[in-house]
This record gives structure tokens, C-alpha cells and sequence, in this order.
């Protein structure tokens, strides 16, 4: 009888001893973006290894406007994780842009990759350059995406008014794509990772020859009034059917955030297991190839960074 209960409380001990994630259970949403981008899909991949392999987590990838929705979602305070672009973080971090007066208690979790704002048209619409546009129809993205902030910026440092020198149209990425063919609009913009499936589609579409407008000359003047969140990048020819030349492109990071209530050992999961299935994710979509501990440095995020993720960069050796 003695030894039936030493055994005893030494199983009781060690189920006292578990770790806090083996006991938490909570039912994550993961904030994404619109169907035909890559935010969507990948935050499905992200929600099926998270509800595989985190115990006590049942997570689901959630469609939203885009990255300006989902801060607002981190500002619930609910459980949240969203992928965003940097703009969109730090406005919402200092309460400003489409935040001003509503500071939200952000928190990077991981820089995911790059978003390189896309600016398509087609033949026959007379546009070949960013100030072209000038008195065309031109989809600037959905209400609530960071593709509307973004665009506003590229045109602003055009010298354009999006307000009074053309008619917007604020449509997402496949509405935009489907416009364009039914000749609604002369030109979008669509900023994502690459390459996403509504611009394939209009390329692939028959009797349409697509056009990318290079506008990394504009990066001066866009990092003057905004500051360094963007950079230089390149969408290659080989990335869309019908392309014959690079597109000279700008870019922005993205970022995994979770608010700051968010607690150190799910943060800590979250991540851990992002990373050690990773193959997983690039199966559901190749741009979590982009996802590398080389890219996680403590200046990759214009924000403070979670705990949790600190905890596990530290142990992979990172200096954070």
C-alpha cells in the first residue's frame, strides 16, 4: 500500500509538471487576408501544423480585408495572431494612419517575407508608367488592406492625388483581376508575396497581354514622408505569364504579430513550430521558403517584439 501510493503521487507530481502548453487549451484565429493572395493560404497551412502539433490548440485561418483589418483584430485583445505588413504595424502601434487616436498593443512574433507591391494593367489602355494613370479607373485595393495604404503612398509619390486625378475603385486583389478583363477598370494594384493567383489568372487569361509598372524610382520619395519601411525589389519575368521584362517594383515586409496579452508559451509554440515545419508550410505555398532564422533580427520588425519569440530566437543562438 505504500508503494501504491509513493507511485501515486509521483504520477501526480508529474502531471503538475507538464508544460503549460500541454494543459492550455485555446482555439486560435488566425487573421489573413482576401482568397487570392497569399496571406490566405498560407495562414490555412499555418492553422493546420498548429492544430496538429501544439496540444490544446485548435487554430483556423479567418479571411479579412487585409492587414489594416487584422490589426484591428489584434486590438480585441481576443486570440489573435494575424500576418500583416510592416506599414500597417507601426501605424496601428502609434495610433496613426487609419489607427489615429487607437494605439494597439502590438507585438511581432517573426519577419515572414516580403510583399512586393504589384501595379498591373494590360495592352490597349494606353498606360505605361505610374503617372499615366492620371484620369483612369484604378483599383487601389480593398477597404481595410494594407494594398490601399500602400498604393496611396506609390501614387502620392508620383505627385498624383488618388482622391481627385482618378476614379478609384476599391476592390481586392481577384475582384480587381476579374474587372480588368471585363474591361470596369484600366489598372490595379495588388501588394503581396510571389507570385499570387489572381495575377496568374488575368496573365494566363486569353487575348490579354499584362503589363507591370516599374515604380522603384519612386522609393525616395516615398522613404522621405514615410520613412525606411519600404525597399527596392524586382518581380522577375519568369514569375506571371507574359511578362518579357523584370518589373522594377517596391517592397515591404511582413510580419506575424500577436497582441501583447498573448501569452510568452504560446507565442513561444507558435513559433517553434513555424519553424520546425516549415516544409509543411512551403508544400502549401512556396513563399514560406522566405520564412528563415536569417531574417529575424531585432531591426526586421519597427515594433517591440513578444516575449515568446524572444525566448525562442535566444535559444536558437539569435542575439535579440
Amino acid at each position: 500500500m505504500h508503494q501504491l501510493i509513493k507511485v501515486l503521487a509521483l504520477a501526480a507530481c508529474a502531471l503538475f509538471a507538464l508544460p503549460a502548453a500541454a494543459q492550455e487549451k485555446i482555439n486560435l484565429s488566425i487573421a489573413t487576408g482576401g482568397t487570392g493572395g497569399v496571406y490566405y493560404p498560407l495562414g490555412g497551412g499555418m492553422a493546420n501544423v498548429f492544430s496538429k502539433s501544439i496540444p490544446g490548440m485548435t487554430a483556423t485561418a479567418e479571411v479579412t480585408g487585409g492587414s489594416v483589418d487584422n490589426m484591428r483584430l489584434i486590438g480585441t485583445g481576443k486570440p489573435y495572431i494575424a500576418l500583416s505588413q510592416a506599414d500597417a504595424v507601426i501605424d496601428a502601434y502609434n495610433g496613426e494612419g487609419k489607427f489615429k487616436g487607437t494605439k494597439i498593443p502590438v507585438r511581432a512574433m517573426m519577419m515572414l517575407y516580403t510583399n512586393i507591391m504589384h501595379a498591373v494593367t494590360i495592352e490597349g489602355t494606353g498606360i505605361n508608367n505610374i503617372n499615366d494613370l492620371k484620369g483612369k479607373r484604378v483599383s487601389t485595393g480593398s477597404p481595410g488592406s494594407a494594398t490601399e495604404v500602400f498604393a496611396f503612398r506609390v501614387l502620392e509619390a508620383a505627385g498624383l492625388d488618388p482622391q481627385k486625378d482618378m476614379k478609384i475603385e476599391r476592390l481586392g486583389a481577384s475582384e480587381s483581376a476579374n474587372a480588368m478583363k471585363d474591361k470596369k477598370i484600366d489598372a490595379f494594384f495588388f501588394v503581396v508575396g510571389l507570385p499570387t493567383s489572381a495575377v496568374t489568372d488575368l496573365a494566363a487569361t486569353p487575348g490579354v497581354k499584362i503589363k507591370f509598372l516599374d515604380h522603384a524610382n519612386l522609393l525616395p520619395a516615398m522613404t522621405k514622408k514615410n520613412g525606411p519601411l519600404y525597399i527596392a525589389d524586382v518581380i522577375p519575368k519568369a514569375t506571371y505569364p507574359g511578362m518579357t521584362t523584370d518589373n522594377q517594383a517596391t517592397a515591404v515586409a511582413n510580419l506575424l504579430v500577436a497582441n501583447a496579452n498573448m501569452s510568452e508559451q504560446t507565442v513561444y509554440n507558435i513559433v517553434k513550430t513555424i519553424f520546425e515545419k516549415r516544409p509543411d508550410l512551403i508544400a502549401v505555398h512556396k513563399i514560406a521558403a522566405d520564412i528563415t532564422m536569417e531574417r529575424q533580427k531585432p531591426e526586421a520588425s519597427p515594433v517591440p517584439w513578444h516575449p515568446g519569440a524572444v525566448k525562442y530566437f535566444k535559444e536558437k543562438g539569435l542575439k535579440f
